[in-house]
């Protein structure tokens, strides 16, 4: 006889094999298709967990919205990169160096996170005369560090402290208003960020540090749950290795 009858288990167990194998040759597609934001797998990876993973993705976003910030300041406020360097890219590179590397700038006396930034907001008449923009850059990138559980690569001995990150959130929010608020002296703004002109647009400053405010807002929530979170991930996981794969063996 050429026809063979088929049990309905034998053929949604059938089904279930030609569905894995699908979604299987649709990972491998996917996990080898490139994208802008991609990176390669790392060692360290191996030690995070998945909170660790989305923090790291976070300050790296973070650290890069901080730059971007910087470009802007430096362009429109030429005075501030000429006081430290020959050119933006070397005042750029002077700045990372002492956020990353060190050594620390001089000129900021050991300041770091707040203290930094209240420098770079210093008018008083024997006060601040160093490189603001630069002194925004080491204060705002200590502080994010220091929301990152003071590592600049989270692993799973590490984690976010939540009122750290809504801490820095908050002095965030604050540094984007004293750069549209604060004067010197002379009554003119200290610093030059958000235009709006018949010469142009630019909002680069309100739109990248209202990206970090958000980002550590959203970290700070997570961490805020994170013991609650891991009570049910492990509820549901399972649920999902144990359980299911009974569940989808019943005929229906």
């Amino acid at each position: 006889m050429s026809d063979s009858l088929v049990s309905p288990f034998t053929a949604r167990r059938g089904y279930l094999l030609a569905g894995t194998a699908a979604l299987l040759g649709l990972g491998g597609c996917a996990a080898t298709r490139s994208t802008e934001r991609a990176e390669p797998y790392a060692n360290q990876e191996w030690l995070q967990s998945s909170a660790n993973r989305i923090a790291n993705l976070s300050l790296r976003d973070n650290l890069q919205s901080v730059r971007r910030v910087q470009t802007t300041l430096y362009r429109r406020n030429p005075r501030e990169w000429r006081k430290s360097a020959a050119s933006i890219e070397a005042a750029t590179q002077r700045a990372w160096d002492a956020v990353l590397t060190g050594p620390a700038l001089p000129e900021l006396r050991g300041a770091t996170g707040i203290d930094a930034i209240r420098l770079a907001f210093d008018t008083s008449p024997q006060g601040y005369q160093g490189d603001r923009v630069a002194a925004l850059v080491v204060g705002w990138a200590s502080m994010l560090k220091q929301a990152n559980g003071d590592t600049w690569d989270q692993t799973m001995l590490d984690g976010i402290n939540a009122e750290n990150s809504y801490r820095a959130a908050r002095n965030f929010e604050i540094s984007l208003w004293l750069i549209s608020s604060k004067t010197g002296a002379d009554g003119q703004p200290l610093l030059l960020a958000t235009e709006i002109s018949e010469r142009g647009r630019n909002l680069v400053a309100d739109r990248e540090l209202s990206k970090v405010v958000a980002r550590l807002d959203l970290l700070a929530a997570q961490a805020d749950e994170k013991y609650r979170r891991a009570a049910l991930d492990f509820g549901q996981n399972w649920i999902m290795g144990v359980v299911m794969p009974f569940y989808t063996l019943i005929p229906r």
